[in-house]
């Protein structure tokens, strides 16, 4: 199972993020991909296994032509993650804020 550190370096990427904004509208080809990225088919690949590497897409051969998709859960955990470092540094900030006042 990739680590959260995996998810969001394979989010750290401006184009990975586009593609994951492209494939929120449903699953999409290569070629379907491609042609809004304006980068070459091989590109595009390279950074679609990135995220499937990182749990976040997984594609599927229908025909001659394969499909990616994103994986909500994996992005669920993330949003999960986030939630409890949020909740920390809130936490923290009180603290400190407490500490300061006194």
């Amino acid at each position: 199972m990739p680590s959260e550190a995996a998810v969001f370096a394979a989010l750290g990427d401006e184009t990975r993020l586009a593609l994951v904004k492209r494939l929120q509208a449903g699953p999409a080809s290569i070629v379907g991909l491609t042609g809004e990225a304006n980068i070459s088919r091989q590109a595009v690949t390279k950074h679609l296994h990135v995220l499937e590497k990182a749990g976040l897409v997984t594609c599927a051969r229908l025909g001659r032509t394969t499909v990616w998709q994103l994986e909500r859960p994996k992005f669920d955990d993330a949003r999960h993650y986030l939630d409890i470092i949020s909740r920390q540094w809130e936490g923290a900030l009180e603290r400190l804020r407490v500490h300061v006042e006194d």
